[in-house]
């Protein structure tokens, strides 16, 4: 029986004991292999959640880093008799990704991809996104062929465990079909290449009864016409339910039926470390917009006519998902002007549509075609195709984020879930009228319709509490009377997420008694112990998908919306050092879920390790809220914790810097500048000793990298002056040119400045936010509002920063009074630079973007001044925040070494060209983090272009 959340006694949880146990009997099975091995509570619970709306707590996490040693663990696991489930994005969404014995990570180890043939075939690691592979084939004006919502957050890995298709790919360029070969390992631990011309034999050398009975299979089901005739047709739509048979009708070798098999087998028959990708060409011309229907019968039935017109896309909207898209403040006009009370009705459905082509003729005869191909159309609004890239990314964002912004709006304590399904496109109407009746005859008022139309896919989203018996009757009738539906459509039950848990128990409904026969030889002759993934894909317990529901418990304000679609993981700084926001707040949960049960040393040891795990090494960068389709910011809960564990003396300690800052930051200054004339060993020693007295996340660590402390800020008084310059206080106590940067480009562009009174005691108050130190946050704010009223005039002259985390920091702390702040960079793109003159090129540029400037949405600028000095100017596509966020790089030097890890590998490889570049950022400890991480000399964007211009 799994182990859950609600069995476990008072006093030593049941899951602790069983995960210290397994895990020592793994790491013992393991002998000489040196993949780690954790059975720690929080290792185990922060991993335990996925997307789904299950749960399973695994009782040991095993962290190989390559192939072979994913091969010791299946050999182990064969040994010792226990199931193991590979883990990678944990956005799956049918609890396939779930395990309540061995979890296997297969995202940190396996980070590596290489692009080859110029982009036209790419081979690639299981743990790297979608987002990241697309990223590195831009260049080449190429991509993947899969194309899921989560492409940010989904792994290849999962992608081709679940042979995920999208948007745009259909049929025809998913995993099974773009696949050239794979490395992968199988159950015994045998490890193949499909590439190798030996493949074959070595399969029928290695496992001979598999390679027989693979051959075997194939006879039997070409042989018999109704299993073809049944596989031509479901394989003809999206379907992703049971194994792949009908790679026994394309592929005779037994090595690519099973290469096509393992592609949408969710890790039940082996494990994928690499694979060789085909990739598709990117069309860069498009148009996107809204069809507006009348209501979403209207919008399914015209799916036909609307894909006979040429379009690269339709995905479908209904009244429910265009309120929650209107909920965020990015939401596209396009869905922002429709009638509020006809949306409210449930009056409008909508078809999101694109139009791709190679080139802008190509794409004005599309739009011209397209438009007298949909006229007949009866749309409830004027349509408009905007080439305009920010409003298509706008448009994008909304159906991308979907799915999780729809759950974040479900009732506090209610599980979210969304089912996958697909009939032929001439059928869509009766689907989705179908669909209607069973919400309205089983109550469930707030469901949502949408999905990929072009390809008679829908999605539709369902909230319900399952620790109420009556609601989970209701569920159990919704779902049958739901099988029936799609099925007597001739429809499949799962379209692209998986069959997982969820629909398992309905394989054989779908394919009949002997294709379902047949996919248990398949996993009988792969997996003869049955330990992959037990309970995925197929199962005998034809109530199986009831059992392991994930309860979702309110528990904080902070993050109670939160889903647990892991959207947020690849954006954190400390993903591969401790936890991510996602796990966070899965942690705050299962304490509240072990507080309610009584399990008081599970609490104290969780409590315990989330002190260094959860909140000293997040960076409260925020840039969990730019990915969350929620837009949960996660630091705010932490700088919650920080404040709730702030002494009394440290608040008051504090406080008092905040009323004498001029004073601490010129000690601070000082104290750096007198660090870097004594031998390195002194000042490293020192802090060392303080560390151990004080605590880590109190005393910095000195790097004998940091530079000299920088010169006090000049203040400035200008009558005339077209703005306020606020200096960051980061360069007056690290250093750097920005400040005299800022000051002679906008005297060389005859802009005048002018600075509050004595800006040396004033700060943005990010230092006391982020620390959690709200009494001292509370009187810098009053500090710097006094003195920004005189100086902007009160509030007529903008606050330029030049410092983007003091920007958005300073715009933070004076919400509300009325003053204007402005990046130094943006303000500098349109205001000065315009005046100003290129004197000297450089030949190349480097670009760090920091965590602010994304969320300021000042990284286009940032690049745009890059351009103006070069015309080689890279983002590397790894590039993340540094983490160094103020003085989290020097209290945790480690959290800024993993997070700048992939980003400094890119640089590398750019600096390996030998080419003389120049390299950037926004902020001062950023540029320092930076420089720690790779060994190159960044600087402000403006040093650069001071010099530029001079």
């Amino acid at each position: 029986m799994p182990v859950t959340a609600t069995a476990a006694p008072a006093g030593r949880s049941a899951e602790a004991s069983a995960g210290t146990e397994l895990a020592e009997r793994l790491r013992t099975a393991l002998g000489d292999s040196s993949c780690r091995v954790t059975g720690r509570s929080l290792d185990l619970l922060a991993r335990a959640h996925d997307a789904s709306h299950y749960l399973l707590h695994p009782q040991a996490v095993a962290v190989p880093q390559d192939t072979v040693q994913v091969a010791d663990v299946l050999r182990a696991c064969s040994a010792l008799g226990v199931p193991l489930t590979f883990r990678g994005g944990g956005t799956s969404l049918s609890g396939q990704a779930l395990s309540d014995s061995v979890l296997v990570d297969a995202r940190t180890g396996f980070q590596r991809l290489e692009v080859l043939d110029d982009g036209a075939r790419l081979r690639v690691q299981p743990g790297v996104t979608v987002r990241s592979v697309n990223g590195h084939l831009a260049r080449h004006r190429r991509r993947l062929g899969p194309d899921p919502a989560s492409e940010g957050a989904c792994t290849v890995g999962g992608v081709i465990a679940n042979n995920s298709s999208g948007m745009q790919c259909g049929t025809e360029l998913n995993t099974y079909r773009t696949l050239e070969s794979m490395v992968f390992a199988l159950p015994s631990g045998t490890v193949l290449d499909s590439a190798d011309p030996a493949a074959g034999a070595r399969l029928a050398a290695a496992e001979p009864e598999l390679h027989a009975g693979l051959l075997a299979l194939r006879d039997r089901i070409r042989g018999n016409s109704e299993s073809v005739a049944t596989l031509r047709r479901l394989f003809a739509i999206k379907n992703t339910m049971g194994y792949g048979m009908n790679a026994f009708l394309d592929h005779d070798d037994p090595v690519e039926i099973l290469v096509r098999l393992l592609v949408g087998s969710e890790g039940t028959l082996g494990f994928v470390g690499s694979a060789v990708f085909r990739t598709v060409p990117v069309l860069p011309h498009a148009a996107t917009g809204l069809l507006v229907f009348d209501g979403l019968q209207a919008a399914s039935e015209a799916v036909p006519q609307v894909s006979a017109a040429g379009v690269a896309t339709a995905e479908l909207l209904d009244a429910a998902s265009l309120r929650v898209a209107r909920l965020d403040p990015a939401c596209p006009q396009q869905i922002r002007r429709l009638d509020t009370d006809v949306l409210a009705a449930g009056g409008y459905a909508a078809l999101l549509v694109e139009l791709q082509a190679s080139g802008p003729d190509e794409l004005a005869d599309r739009q011209d075609a397209a438009r007298r191909d949909l006229s007949g159309l009866r749309l409830a609004a004027a349509t408009e195709l905007t080439s305009d890239a920010a409003e298509r990314a706008s448009l994008w964002h909304t159906r991308k984020g979907l799915y999780s912004a729809v759950a974040g709006a479900r009732p506090s304590g209610t599980s979210a879930l969304l089912e996958d399904v697909a009939v032929p496109v001439d059928r869509l109407g009766a689907l989705s009228r179908g669909l209607t009746e069973l919400f309205d005859g089983h109550g469930y008022d707030s469901s949502v319709i949408f999905g990929h139309a072009r390809d008679g896919n829908l999605h539709f989203l369902l909230n319900e509490r399952f620790d109420e018996p009556a609601s989970m009757a209701r569920y159990e009738a919704f779902t049958t009377e739901m099988v029936d539906l799609v099925l007597g459509l001739g429809g499949t039950l799962k379209a692209e997420h998986g069959t997982g848990r969820i629909m398992a128990p309905f394989v054989e409904r779908q394919y009949g008694a002997e294709l379902a026969e047949a996919m248990r030889q398949v996993k009988h002759l792969v997996d003869p112990q049955g330990l992959l993934n037990p309970g995925s894909v197929l199962t005998d317990d034809p109530r199986g998908y009831l059992q392991d529901l994930k309860t979702t418990p309110t528990v904080e304000p902070e993050v109670d919306r939160c889903v647990e679609c892991g959207f947020c993981e690849p954006v954190c700084p400390s993903r591969a050092l401790t936890t991510t926001p996602r796990q966070r707040i899965v942690l705050r949960r299962e304490m509240a879920a072990a507080r309610e049960r009584g399990d008081t040393d599970l609490v104290a040891e969780l409590e315990r390790d989330y002190d260094y795990d959860g909140v000293q090494t997040c960076a409260v960068d925020g840039m969990c809220q730019t990915a969350c389709p929620v837009l949960i910011n996660t630091g705010d809960l932490v700088r919650r914790l920080r404040a709730d564990a702030a002494t009394p003396t440290s608040r008051r300690l504090w406080k008092a810097a905040a009323g004498h800052w001029s004073a601490v930051s010129r000690a601070g200054s000082l104290g750096l500048t007198a660090a870097d004339k004594l031998p390195p060993a002194v000042p490293v020693t020192i802090t060392k000793v303080g560390r151990r007295f004080a605590g880590h996340d109190t005393v910095p660590l000195y790097d004998p990298g940091l530079p000299p402390g920088g010169r006090r800020r000049r203040e400035l008084d200008e009558a005339a002056a077209q703005a306020v310059l606020f200096d960051a206080c980061v360069g007056s106590m690290f250093g750097g040119g920005v400040g005299d940067a800022l000051r002679t480009l906008c005297e060389r562009a005859g802009v005048a400045l002018r600075t509050p009174e004595r800006p040396n005691g004033l700060c943005c108050g990010t230092p006391w936010k982020s620390k959690g130190q709200l009494d001292g946050q509370h009187r810098m704010s009053a500090l710097v509002r006094n003195a920004l009223r005189t100086a902007t005039d009160d509030g007529r002259l903008p606050v330029v920063v030049d410092a983007s985390s003091c920007a958005q920091g300073l715009g933070q702390l004076v919400t509300g009074a009325g003053y204007r702040v402005v990046d130094a960079l943006d303000f500098v793109a349109d205001e000065v630079a315009p005046r100003l003159t290129v004197t000297r090129r450089v030949p190349a540029v480097v670009v760090h973007p920091t965590c602010s400037t994304t969320e300021l949405g000042s990284t286009a600028a940032l690049v745009r001044l890059a351009q103006l000095v070069s015309d080689d100017v890279t983002v590397p596509v790894d590039w993340g925040c540094c983490a160094f966020a103020g003085d989290r790089g020097m209290l945790h030097p480690e959290l800024t070494a993993s997070a700048t890890g992939p980003e400094a590998a890119e640089v590398a490889r750019l600096a390996a060209r030998g080419v003389r570049t120049e390299y950037v950022s926004a902020n001062r400890t950023c540029e320092i983090g930076m420089e720690r991480a790779t060994g190159q000399p960044y600087r402000h964007v403006l040093e650069v272009l001071e010099e530029a211009t001079r």
